[in-house]
């Protein structure tokens, strides 16, 4: 059966291989080349205009308006629906544009209020590339109700940061005839060059809602391998100088803890009062390259991390929410895998400020307050891009050495749990060959101090680097990239001896391809990738990648890694069909296949998948994927003990979603996944529901489900004789989750949001078994099922105890149950640009048994039932601009 599904997917991929050969032939023959638009500005001879968005100032009878758009989607390079023309001015300071967004049925223009760069219904804009580097431009886009969305483009459009938020103006208007929006931009939001004359790219946009038609004034085709790179030209700007902008945000904040109270515990206070103030700055050190800094920040305001129960030994992935890290976060990522959209990266910056690596070893009767994260002292990035290629992106954060206090009936001490760490790194590209060559590189340092023995377990110092490269060519429709990377840690025995046994090694396993070795004090490794692809130039799209990890290769100081030692590949095949046809809007289906290996070569895994999407012409979507994945070595499930077989399994994925343009929206999700030999049966519910009562209010509810069966779930290790012991059993999870969002705008800078999530979740743990033989590819031969006279429950213990062999050995009951809900609301009022106030409630209900039943209407009670901790913030900053 395995091998009717290999050869299935396989006669798949090399079909569409050769069918795209024969398409691309065709579409370079019917290929045309689209000129490039030049728009000629204008210096302001009078009065700057007022942007109030009714476009009636002196000033615009000056200049020239310019139309000739066309569609982008969903008719690519034909006529719009309706006309739109702008017009472009400058002064000494300041870029004004004017978008007259024409409309015949005025009513029909969707106007929907929301908060900052999160713009619904119809919208206009200009993207900028003051570099004229064909790679990076700063886009300014508002939408009918006048709410902003501004974000830097780089790596010709590739890579988009929605987290830019310069300071510029804008007002919207409506009428009989349309919608209209008038913007001044100041050019310190910008970065070029100093000459007397200058051309820049530029774009201007408009997306018609209700038709979902996307309009340029520069046509670009589908099939651009690059979107910067195909923008129309803005000359005329002369003698303007570039200015080197000052900004300084102090902020205070003052906060209101109230907790459940234990009175047993010493450190268990009704109500914790915080006050704490610190300052953000931005200064334009050159023409190219920009300062941020951040003192003593406070990051209170940040929505908190979704709840997750993690049952395998690896390390979970959680976004970046704060502010300071996450703007410009994009220039400092160095991915180890090229192209394959995987969380693995030099730098991570939950690193930053993370919670204490050190818990204080309680007995009874102790108690201990341990700070929650490490507090951020300081930090600073520089970024930017120079005139002659060069991307430079430099951070530095300094956290503070962290203690718990602890106490045992009245009595207290000092335990360090965090010691002081200065974290460093440092990112460079340069673009060559007309921006079709890029050559870069990456290291990171990361350095603690440590005084105190009981942190001796961590690395002293950590550094990781690496260089990569790119290459582009047949008008940048094929793509070329390749990376290489190391790492060095040092610190005590005991230090490299954790790092050796830790999950993404266990050096200790049988079968690994490195052994423990108590005696290093350095730990090295290495990484490669390599990737070829099609990216643009029809409607076909192809690639082939590969990477390794070394077995010491050891990234996460301040990067994220879950697996060292691995090698592996993948390769995919994509059509897509843009433009309408029959029944459907669009069209895409593809096809790819992996698989891995460890350094000794054995294989780890392998699969396949086929998927297809579509959008009807009622603007309906289904999409739908259908996944093999083989034999799968779990090296990582008995946590340092022998990998295991587990079968092959089948998943099948459904999903689809209404209309997007209604105030009413729902969509649902189905996932099905069989494993051969019973070994494992899911199910996955996703549903939504999105509803708009009013242009300015938007609800929606998003509950899941998964209900999980396995046949393998780690329990314990036990020592036993001169054996390891490992005992498994038969897991039964489930899961239920909602997320809830309420999202009111009362002026596009004024918004309240609220989000809450209840989060349910239970494991039974049953036919307990032990680890016989490992690497069976009959799933049930690697264990020996206890039978009820080895096995026997003490209720009163909680413990399981066996009698194996005339030895005897216990474990604790696994079973367990979580109650979790977290919430935020936020009040976020921009009083002025720049400038803002935080009025923020935040709540959490946590607990735990050792029930592992999952009644939904019981453990809801539960969860009600839950004390909260409340934390009421009030957060002022303002800015300052010199």
């Amino acid at each position: 059966m395995m091998t009717v599904r290999y050869r299935f997917f396989g006669i798949f991929l090399v079909g569409m291989m050769l069918i795209s050969t024969a398409a691309n032939a065709k579409a370079k023959a019917k290929e045309k080349v689209i000129q490039k638009r030049d728009y000629v500005t204008h210096r302001l001879i009078g009065k700057a205009p007022v942007i109030d968005g009714d476009l009636n100032d002196a000033a615009w009878k000056e200049g020239e308006w310019q139309t000739g758009f066309t569609q982008f989607q969903p008719y690519n390079g034909k006529k719009p629906t309706q006309k739109t023309d702008f017009k472009i001015l400058y002064d000494n300071n300041d870029l004004y544009v004017a978008i007259r967004c024409y409309d015949t049925d005025p009513q029909k223009i969707v106007s929907r209020l929301t908060r900052r760069d999160n713009i619904d219904g119809d919208w206009a804009g200009i993207s900028i590339d003051s570099y004229f580097d064909q790679r990076t431009a700063f886009g300014f886009l508002v939408s009918a109700a006048g709410v902003k969305l501004d974000g830097k483009f780089t790596n010709d459009g590739g890579n988009i940061d929605p987290t830019w938020n310069p300071v510029w103006y804008v007002k919207t208007s409506e009428d009989s005839k349309g919608w209209y929006a008038e913007m001044k931009i100041p050019f310190s939001q910008l970065r070029f060059a100093s000459k007397d004359k200058m051309t820049w790219g530029i774009q201007i946009a408009r997306y018609i809602f209700r038709n979902q038609e996307q309009v340029f004034w520069q046509p670009i085709p589908r099939d651009a391998p690059g979107f910067v790179s195909s923008y129309g030209y803005l000359t005329g700007l002369n003698n303007i100088k570039p200015k080197k902008e000052v900004a300084l945000m102090p902020y205070v904040m003052n906060s209101l803890q109230t907790n459940p109270v234990d009175a047993a515990d010493p450190f268990s206070k009704p109500r914790t009062f915080r006050a704490t103030a610190g300052l953000d700055g931005k200064v334009a050190v050159s023409n190219d390259l920009t300062l941020n800094f951040t003192i003593n920040p406070d990051f209170g305001q940040v929505e908190a991390d979704p709840s997750e129960v993690n049952l395998s030994a690896l390390e979970l992935y959680f976004q970046e929410r704060r502010p300071f890290f996450v703007e410009g976060s994009n220039i400092f990522s160095f991915p180890i895998a090229m192209g394959n959209g995987t969380t693995n990266n030099l730098f991570y910056s939950r690193r930053i400020g993370r919670s204490p690596h050190y818990y204080p070893d309680l007995t009874d009767n102790e108690y201990a307050k341990v700070p929650p994260a490490a507090r951020i002292l300081g930090a600073f990035k520089l970024s930017g891009k120079t005139q002659k290629g060069w991307s430079i992106g430099v951070m530095e954060s300094l956290t503070s050495k962290e203690v718990a206090t602890v106490d045992s009936l009245g009595k207290q001490w000092k335990q360090p749990v965090e010691p002081l760490t200065n974290y460093f790194n440092a990112r460079v590209q340069k673009d060559m060959n007309n921006g079709n060559t890029i050559l870069g590189g990456m290291v990171t340092a990361t350095n603690r101090i440590i005084h105190d023995s009981t942190l001796l377990f961590l690395p002293k110092a950590a550094y990781t680097g690496g260089i990569d490269f790119q290459n582009y060519w047949k008008k940048k429709t094929l793509h070329f990239a390749a990376t290489l990377l190391g790492s060095n840690v040092s610190g005590t025995k005991e230090a490299i001896t954790d790092l050796q046994e830790a999950p993404q090694r266990y050096f200790q396993r049988p079968g690994s391809p490195r052994s423990v070795d108590s005696s290093l004090q350095v730990l090295s490794g290495s990484g490669a990738s390599v990737l070829f692809e099609k990216i643009g130039g029809g409607h076909w799209y192809y690639g082939v990648r590969a990477n390794m990890q070394s077995p010491g290769l050891s990234l996460n100081d301040q990067g994220f890694m879950q697996l060292a030692d691995i090698i592996q590949h993948s390769a995919w095949v994509h059509y897509s069909i843009w433009e309408p046809f029959s029944i459907f809007r669009t069209f895409d289906v593809s096809s790819s296949e992996w698989a891995g290996w460890d350094f000794t070569g054995e294989n780890t895994y392998s699969g396949q998948n086929i998927y297809l999407g579509m959008q009807f012409k009622n603007y309906w979507y289904f999409e739908m994927n259908i996944q093999h994945q083989g034999y799968e070595l779990q090296r990582h499930e008995l946590r340092g003990g022998p990998g295991l077989l587990t079968p092959p399994n089948m998943e099948y994925y459904f999903a689809f979603s209404s209309d997007s343009r209604k105030k009413l929206i729902f969509n649902m999700g189905y996932s099905y996944n069989l494993a051969a030999q019973g070994e494992k049966i899911a199910h996955y519910y996703d549903f939504g529901i999105s509803y708009q009562p009013i242009s300015n209010l938007k609800l929606s509810i998003n509950p899941t489900i998964n209900q999980v069966y396995k046949g393998l779930a780690y329990v314990d290790a036990i020592s036993v004789g001169n054996r390891e012991e490992y005992i498994v059993s038969d897991i039964s999870q489930m899961q239920f989750s909602t997320n809830i969002r309420v999202n009111l705008s009362f002026t596009p800078n004024l918004s309240l949001e609220y989000w809450g999530q209840p989060f349910l979740f239970s494991a039974n743990y049953s036919g307990f078994k032990k680890v016989i033989k490992a690497k069976q590819y009959n799933f049930a031969s690697q264990f020996h099922k206890f039978t009820p006279g080895e096995i026997s429950y003490d209720p009163t213990n909680e413990e399981y105890n066996v009698v194996d062999n005339n030895k005897s050995y216990s474990f604790s009951n696994p079973d367990f149950s979580v109650f979790n809900f977290r919430s935020n609301m936020v009040l976020r009022w921009e009083f002025v640009p720049g400038s803002t106030v935080y009025l923020v409630w935040s709540q959490n209900k946590s607990d735990s048994n050792s029930d592992g039943s999952f009644v939904f209407n019981r453990n809801l009670k539960k969860l009600e039932e839950l004390r909260p901790t409340n934390i009421f913030l009030v957060k002022f900053s303002y800015r300052f601009s010199m």
